[in-house]
């Protein structure tokens, strides 16, 4: 299936490892040019420069902390004089694990800052350039958490609750303007991010990390962790020309984890 990306501009926050090098990779092997931000540049130009030269040739790194204002505008401003984008894929590391009982205010500004404040005015400064073109694609990737909470992911479970809320309000705002905006929930994929979080419930709970995934898989209707690449895959169709009616959607991949409809 031609997903019609070729000639499309495509920005992926978050894109160093995990589901946004996923992402960013995909995007890049149909054909789109990709702009791969995050803190790390290095780590970027790593995995692209293991690509084919020739897709490897269609990313660039650039550099993007979301805790940091400052870094936004000057990705943003960057872009803009550029042309702006045509795909936004919204992605932000997670928070630190902790129960509602124990996270502080602050902790739920900074994280708040990094993960939603600020993809916002992102999406909002680059959205004048999908609306002239009558064309955008926006995916904002959060959490299954958002409709069943994750077990001492509070500050994910509630800020990204917030995301998947803008979202929806975007989505019934700019429908009728050629602009597409979704929301992707991933379940357990197999990431550094859920290495880690696998490693901390372990020493929290006297197990090891392989007893803890092991435990968590039985919980999953598909008995295994997801791959990157299965994430991205839909990702990918999401941003494409055939998914021109899909919008104002909550996506999850989890492989049925999710209890409930």
């Amino acid at each position: 299936m031609d997903l019609g990306l070729k000639g499309k501009r495509a920005l992926v926050l978050g894109a160093s490892r995990g589901l946004g090098a996923a992402i960013a990779r995909t995007l890049a092997e149909e054909g789109a040019s990709v702009v791969a931000a995050a803190r790390s540049e290095e780590k970027i130009t790593a995995w692209a420069g293991a690509l084919p030269a020739e897709v490897g040739g269609r990313v660039t790194a650039a550099r993007l902390d979301l805790a940091d204002l400052a870094s936004v505008e000057a990705l943003v401003e960057r872009l803009i004089a550029e042309g702006g984008v045509d795909i936004l894929v919204n992605n932000s590391g997670g928070p630190p694990p902790a129960d509602a009982r124990e996270a502080k205010r602050a902790d739920w500004l900074v994280q708040f800052e990094a993960m939603a404040a600020n993809l916002f005015h992102l999406t909002q400064r680059l959205l004048p350039g999908m609306l002239a073109k009558k064309w955008g694609r926006i995916v904002t990737i959060a959490s299954s958490g958002v409709e069943q909470p994750i077990p001492r992911l509070a500050l994910s479970n509630g800020i990204r609750s917030a995301v998947v809320g803008w979202s929806k309000t975007l989505a019934s705002e700019v429908a009728g303007q050629g602009v597409t905006v979704n929301v992707v929930l991933p379940g357990r994929i197999e990431t550094e991010r859920v290495e880690e979080l696998d490693a901390a419930n372990a020493q929290r709970q006297g197990k090891t990390p392989e007893e803890v995934a092991e435990a968590s898989k039985a919980t999953i209707p598909a008995g295994r962790y997801g791959t990157p690449q299965e994430f991205a895959d839909v990702v990918a169709f999401l941003t494409s020309e055939k998914a021109s009616y899909v919008t104002g959607a909550k996506l999850r991949i989890d492989g049925g984890a999710t209890r409930g409809i």
